[in-house]
């Protein structure tokens, strides 16, 4: 049975002797809510990769404590790695690095590296004191799902599948962290997240490269990924108007991603789920209005691209994976 919790000293004391025994604890980070599971016990990363329905090659990021554990992890610490984590850790980037025979096979998905974090939610941080040891998590949903940001949408994707679920409230960032990747010459931004790509450049004095296809594995990289049951179909903002009436003359409920004074340009069968024009705070919605548009039984979701850079940008590539191609028909989604 799934116990949610609310987070106290008592009950992160708690949810760490879950992990210690091989159990799996739900908890919230700055970004999403993670499934942790102990990075070092076989069992417990085994049973993660079930509760997810995670494929076996796919790695999960380790969350530490501290930075000094990084060389714990690491077999190679590059300098500019070392500047990257004294700016922003703890906090929401990822950096994937070689890793050191601590790592095993399960946590990499096979690969000679590793994706490494020190999250900056106070509660993440307790956990991993009181734990005192290094947590695997990836996002507490199941695997290409919508990630979760509350631990009620933490219950109602793993429900029975989890031991505790740890609840901070909702996160603040919304979207998952940054993944640097530092195992080349020149740093590489794998994914956009809570960590701009003008961030971190300024810590490495522009240094980065694009992500290549000879770039490592990491979480969020599949074509359909954030995906909520409903389609999403991305359209430009003159057009939201003319696609909306359309589908819904095929008999299909639509949502629609449009400014909070824009009701009247739709019908009244169409579901508005209003975007807030702050980007930060768009981000910490994101995958709300994704979830909302899936409780009010949508079929499909029209969304536009958010322009700019920063946390636009991340939030852009969100977009992108959740309307990104699926093995299933449009009929089928909503079930």
């Amino acid at each position: 049975m799934t116990i949610i919790l609310p987070a106290t000293d008592e009950t992160i004391r708690q949810a760490a002797a879950t992990l210690g025994s091989g159990g799996l604890v739900a908890f919230p980070t700055e970004t999403v809510y993670g499934l942790g599971a102990d990075a070092e016990s076989a069992r417990a990363v085994a049973a993660l990769f079930a509760a997810k329905g995670r494929p076996p090659d796919h790695p999960v990021i380790v969350h530490l404590g501290d930075e000094s554990q990084l060389d714990q992890w690491a077999s190679e610490v590059p300098a500019a790695a070392r500047s990257l984590a004294a700016k922003f850790w703890p906090g929401p980037l990822t950096m994937v690095l070689r890793r050191s025979g601590r790592a095993s096979d399960l946590v990499t998905g096979g690969l000679d590296t590793v994706g490494l974090r020190v999250p900056g939610h106070p509660v993440a941080q307790q956990l991993l004191r009181k734990f005192g040891g290094a947590i695997a998590a990836p996002s507490a949903n199941r695997f290409g799902r919508v990630s979760p940001t509350t631990a009620a949408h933490v219950l109602d994707e793993l429900d029975g599948l989890v031991d505790v679920i740890l609840d901070g409230g909702p996160c603040q960032v919304g979207l998952e962290s940054t993944i640097v990747d530092l195992t080349s010459g020149q740093p590489r931004i794998l994914r956009p997240g809570g960590i701009t790509e003008e961030q971190t450049a300024e810590v490495l004095g522009g240094q980065q490269a694009a992500a290549t296809s000879m770039a490592p594995r990491v979480s969020g990289n599949l074509k359909s990924h954030y995906a909520p049951r409903a389609c999403v179909e991305l359209v430009p903002a003159d057009e939201l108007e003319q696609r909306a009436s359309s589908i819904n003359s095929s008999g299909l409920r639509v949502a629609v991603f449009a400014g909070t004074g824009e009701a009247g340009r739709f019908d009244s069968r169409v579901v508005l789920l209003p975007v807030p024009q702050d980007p930060r705070e768009y981000a910490r919605q994101l995958y709300v209005l994704l979830r909302q548009a899936d409780a009010e039984g949508c079929d499909l979701i029209l969304a536009t691209l958010p322009e700019g850079d920063g946390i636009a940008a991340a939030i852009a590539d969100r977009l992108r994976k959740a309307a990104g191609p699926r093995d299933r028909p449009l009929a089928e989604n909503n079930g």
